[in-house]
């Protein structure tokens, strides 16, 4: 894809995630000629569906690179890991019934554990708040799990591996933290140990654990090509993202280096993927958001139920002016825009271009969380094409007021559109020559 010295491209969800990153991934490792595929940050709060070799796989937090017996998969520093739910991922989409498996995957003895109590806490501090101040926190206890790293009290893989004796006094400790914190959390400490026990002996069998960023960095100097797919979404980013409705990690590109210990000069490709409307799961500000049939025919049309949660996502009409941010932050050198079929039947779409904030027109988001329910949108509308796009495989075979959609935010937020998705099916995918 890029010079040897720039083999790295990191392909992250620009809006509040799923915006139909998998399908992309998928493309990309096809026909990129993909060695490494890494996860960066995040845990199995996120999720993403690949359709391939002729079925569909869930992904929460194996890399997508599984699916293909040439890639090589990382689990990152960066990356918060629930063993359970990555040996059950393991089984539920098959893997563990493919050859080799586990010579093509490793998770960074850098990288901190989630732990039941963590997911106890999530659902505790979510609970305790006021219904409109919820964060819409997915309950699988990675934002607790990011405070204990940076509270110091976290818990690594690599003291899995170590004494199993120091590593269930550590956990003792960080249960007894958060009891204090939280009396009414029950925690059956034995079982837990139980359960971490077998999954140490399981990575130890199966040399899962080792040092991730010592691998990417041989990787990257043999000249081999490595794509880091980053979970969520840049507008759920704990520093840029609609904050405190945001994720507990860096979802932007500065997290793809921090989370693998990759530096920046090699980053030589940023995709953004965009859907060609807007949704968000939980609570959060979503100035664009559709209450009407609009907004129910884009839930209905676009099947839009979170992979991870089961939530009904909420929709409304594209927001360029939170896009531009996300390329500004991003540096975007593409743009994925996926699912423009499902806009095919509307008669008016609509973007949203501005915001004005009492009135005064405004350069950048809303810092402050209060400020967001004030926000008056600038729209524009554009007719519809009314024709189905979904067999089109070439740019210039597309109406031409969809092809005036698409140059319209191509100019917007100049970066250039060069992958646009048309249907669910690994095919359904236009490829522009840049």
């Amino acid at each position: 894809m890029t010079s040897s010295n720039k083999n790295v491209s990191v392909l992250l969800g620009a809006q509040w995630g799923d915006e139909g990153k998998g399908k992309i991934i998928d493309y990309l490792i096809e026909n990129h000629k993909i060695n490494v595929t890494a996860r960066c940050q995040g845990g199995n709060n996120a999720g993403h569906t690949v359709v391939a070799n002729g079925r569909k796989y869930d992904f929460h937090i194996l890399p997508s690179g599984i699916i293909s017996p040439t890639c090589f998969n990382v689990i990152g520093n960066g990356v918060v890991v629930n063993l359970d739910a990555f040996f059950s991922e393991l089984a539920h989409n098959g893997i563990l019934d493919e050859s080799g498996w586990e010579k093509r995957i490793m998770i960074s003895s850098e990288a901190h554990l989630v732990f039941g109590v963590h997911s106890q806490v999530d659902g505790r501090q979510e609970d305790s708040l006021a219904a409109k101040n919820k964060i819409g926190t997915t309950n699988r206890g990675i934002g607790p799990t990011y405070s204990s790293k940076c509270f110091r009290n976290g818990i690594r893989v690599a003291d899995l591996m170590a004494d199993f004796n120091e590593f269930s006094e550590k956990y003792r400790r960080l249960v007894e933290h958060y009891k204090k914190q939280f009396p009414s959390i029950e925690v059956n400490v034995e079982e837990e140990l139980g359960r971490f026990k077998v999954h140490r002996q399981k990575l130890a069998d199966l040399k899962l654990v080792g040092d991730t960023v010592g691998f990417i960095h041989d990787q990257r100097n043999s000249g081999k090509q490595v794509l880091i797919e980053g979970a969520n979404g840049a507008l759920l980013d704990i520093d840029f993202g609609t904050y405190p409705y945001v994720t507990s990690s860096n979802s932007t590109v500065g997290g793809a280096c921090t989370g693998l210990g990759v530096p920046p000069t090699a980053v030589g490709n940023v995709i953004g993927v965009v859907k060609a409307y807007q949704t968000r799961v939980g609570t959060g500000p979503f100035p664009t958001e559709l209450f009407d049939s609009d907004g129910e025919k884009l839930q209905s049309i676009g099947k839009e139920v979170g992979v991870t949660t089961g939530r009904k996502r909420r929709c409304g009409w594209i927001d360029l002016f939170l896009l531009r941010r996300s390329a500004m932050i991003n540096g975007y050198t593409a743009i994925a825009l996926t699912k423009l079929d499902i806009l095919d039947t509307f008669p008016t779409i609509k973007v949203a271009v501005g915001y004005k904030l009492n009135g005064q027109v405004l350069t950048s988001p809303p810092a402050q969380a209060n400020a967001w329910e004030k926000v008056e949108v600038e729209y524009k509308e554009f007719e519809g094409w009314n024709q189905p796009t979904v067999g089109v495989r070439k740019y210039e075979e597309l109406p031409e007021k969809c092809r005036v959609y698409i140059q319209f935010i191509e100019d917007f937020i100049k970066v250039p559109i060069v992958y646009i998705g048309v249907g669910a099916e690994r095919e359904s995918l236009i490829v522009r020559q840049k």
